[in-house]
């Protein structure tokens, strides 16, 4: 097949799904499988480093904060770089930056390093969902794009839940070092596999102006038998913008659905993490053994899984805005039901798993949807501003239901607040409608 003018836009939307595309998956889902591996890490070597180095708990609460803050900042300063230099290298030198900071945490001897290294892990790990999340969706057809950017984007969840099992096994034969050992090796070897078979964003190429070859090699990829020369005009249908990527989420109508997307991020992770880190918690309180609290606890997590792998199905026949909208309302209803249901097993277990499915799955398709709006030049900056914003709340989360709790709230009045943000998300997503009517 040969042709004089290539549009990439078209050649993506006809790509048909082979091993290329599925390359593309599996590099991009265990990017954010190592990243969700690291944020869970600390909490699962966190008992053994207590007792190793004899420290009380209290101690490693701000080397959890500084993780979770580094992410912020990584996510607010380092997405613009995709946007300018290209998705490809920015995931490459996360990954191994990943690799190296974790094989340097194997050597800490205090809280203090300990406390830096997670700081500087999450600060390079901050660029990594909304560049893999970006690359995706720009090798996808529109009918499989928001489908395909949620299921890599599970992989967060499955690195969460995936640490448990790693921790469980390593750290009682191996210490807890050896947990930051296998955590930093198996990035390595997934940084070399990036060199080699990860592509980069031909949209992007295309807008940079980069040369013809390296257009030309990963169109052929997209569509074999392609010819492309240097004669050929490749276009894409959006034109390159040299602006201030931050500036630029501002500009051209954007601003509504910016603020909105972020606020909407902001008050989900609110609630994800108010969970994650007090659910297991309160329901030992409530009389449960520590092994029911661990499980009720990871069963938030199973629903997210179940949530982030189906609502991809639903938004691409009813649109984000009907999807999420809803989403967040079943979110609101169930999160309440939580405190009230305490002394009900049966019943505690479905509502915190379609909590999980509602709250933890909700938030992939929140990325997603800025991963739609923005254009290519803006999408890692969209995603990333909205995540870094949003992470503001999952550092908030955690401590106001610290706070609560020590102003000795029940458990029924924790988790009907618990559901005042999700109301809000739903609200915002509703007001979302008038931006972006689907």
């Amino acid at each position: 097949m040969q042709s004089d003018v290539i549009n990439v836009d078209q050649v993506v939307e006809q790509s048909r799904f082979g091993a290329f595309q599925f390359g593309l998956l599996l590099l991009c889902g265990l990017c954010l499988i190592i990243d969700g591996f690291d944020i869970q890490a600390m909490g699962y070597v966190a008992p053994a480093i207590i007792g190793d180095w004899h420290v009380n708990k209290a101690s490693l609460g701000p080397v959890f904060g500084a993780g979770l803050f580094g992410m912020l900042l990584g996510s607010l300063v380092l997405t613009p770089v995709g946007d300018k230099y290209g998705r490809r290298p920015v995931l490459i030198v996360s990954t191994f930056f990943f690799a190296v900071c974790m094989l340097l945490t194997t050597r800490v001897e205090t809280i203090d390093e300990l406390l830096v290294l997670r700081f500087i892990t999450g600060f390079g790990l901050g660029s990594i969902m909304p560049n893999a999340m970006a690359l995706v969706g720009e090798f996808s057809p529109n009918s499989k794009r928001v489908t395909r950017m949620m299921l890599v984007s599970c992989g967060f969840t499955v690195g969460a839940a995936v640490g448990g099992f790693v921790s469980a096994a390593l750290i009682p034969a191996f210490g807890w070092r050896s947990v930051f050992l296998v955590g930093g090796l198996i990035p390595a070897a997934l940084g070399v596999a990036m060199l080699i078979w990860l592509p980069e964003s031909i949209q992007f190429l295309v807008l940079r102006k980069r040369p013809m070859k390296q257009v030309a090699r990963w169109l052929n990829k997209v569509q074999p038998g392609l010819q492309v020369n240097e004669g050929s005009t490749v276009v894409v249908k959006e034109a390159k913008n040299d602006g201030m990527p931050v500036a630029e989420l501002f500009r051209e109508g954007r601003a509504g659905v910016t603020l909105l997307l972020w606020l909407i991020s902001f008050m989900n992770l609110i609630n994800l993490y108010f969970l994650s880190n007090w659910l297991p918690t309160l329901i030992k309180d409530a009389g449960y053994s520590t092994g029911t609290a661990v499980l009720i606890g990871t069963s938030l997590q199973v629903g997210g899984i179940v949530g982030t792998l189906t609502l991809g199905w639903f938004i691409n026949r009813f649109g984000f805005t009907r999807v999420l909208g809803s989403c967040f309302v079943v979110a609101c209803v169930f999160i309440a039901l939580i405190g009230h249901v305490a002394t009900m097993p049966v019943l505690l277990f479905i509502s915190v798993v379609v909590a999980g499915f509602c709250v933890v799955g909700g938030q992939p398709a929140v990325n997603a949807l800025a991963g739609t709006f923005y254009p290519t030049q803006l999408r890692s900056t969209g995603i990333g501003w909205a995540l870094g914003i949003g992470r503001i709340g999952s550092v908030l989360g955690p401590v106001i239901g610290g706070q609560l709790i020590a102003m000795q709230w029940a458990n029924s009045s924790l988790f009907i607040a618990a559901a005042v943000p999700a109301i809000i998300s739903a609200l915002m997503v509703a007001r979302l409608h008038w931006y972006r009517p689907q």
